[in-house]
């Protein structure tokens, strides 16, 4: 799977994207991830992106001519589908489930706002869908790209040893995820549940789900009232 990630500042996340699991991935073919320097498609002489609002207001307001550019050219090199999204407050917020169903597509170009976001035109002619990472604001889109990605990669064959390393993680099924222990077996008084020494499968498995439902209860009781509310 293809990532083509748009902003103004590339730097932010070159690092990130070359370490760990998904550096690893990056470097087996199994995903691509690249960074696309919006200012470069600016034709203003002094390199600006952006221009004050009409109307009056705070900020800046990134400018139509730069950011349509940059999100056709690179369109243009992609091959298969191709879903275009902006990271934005406004947008619906990004869950596990939404992550399922990115996969679906062969590339994912992910718009990564500044200032005080972007003209609303180039939403109308060129994004698919906005997705919003939480109820809260941040200074630009690298963040939350970067949470996009690594959620979505997670999901592909072969990023992950196996698929059990996702599939029993927190939210895949709804739930929480029980709580993990290593070794040692007591430390400062405080022991490894009997059950996860004996061996017995079957009962660890029970124990696991009873704990992931309990911690859903205490930590996050709204996703069992959202998941009731999907019956």
């Amino acid at each position: 799977m293809r990532f083509e990630i748009l902003t103004l500042f590339p730097e932010m996340l070159e690092g990130y994207f070359s370490s760990s699991i998904l550096g690893r991935a990056g470097e087996n073919g199994i995903i691509r991830v690249g960074l696309t320097d919006i200012r470069s498609y600016t034709k203003d002489k002094h390199r600006r992106v952006d221009d004050t609002p009409y109307g009056g207001g705070y900020g800046m307001v990134m400018q139509c001519q730069p950011v349509v550019d940059c999100i056709r050219d690179v369109k243009k090199g992609l091959e298969g589908s191709v879903r275009v999204v902006y990271l934005s407050p406004q947008g619906k917020v990004f869950t596990q489930q939404k992550a399922k169903e990115l996969l679906q597509y062969d590339n994912l170009v992910l718009l990564c706002g500044h200032y005080e976001g972007i003209d609303e035109r180039i939403i109308e002619l060129e994004v698919d869908e906005e997705i919003s990472v939480g109820d809260y604001v941040l200074t630009g889109g690298e963040l939350p790209a970067a949470i996009v990605v690594d959620c979505v990669s997670r999901l592909i064959d072969g990023v992950l040893p196996a698929s059990e390393c996702f599939e029993d993680e927190s939210l895949s099924d709804g739930l929480l995820e029980y709580p993990q222990y290593t070794r040692p077996r007591v430390f400062e008084g405080l022991e490894v549940p009997e059950v996860l020494l004996n061996g017995h499968h079957a009962k660890i498995e029970e124990w696991r789900r009873e704990q992931s439902f309990k911690r859903t209860k205490e930590k996050r009781p709204d996703l069992l009232e959202r998941a009731e509310g999907d019956r």
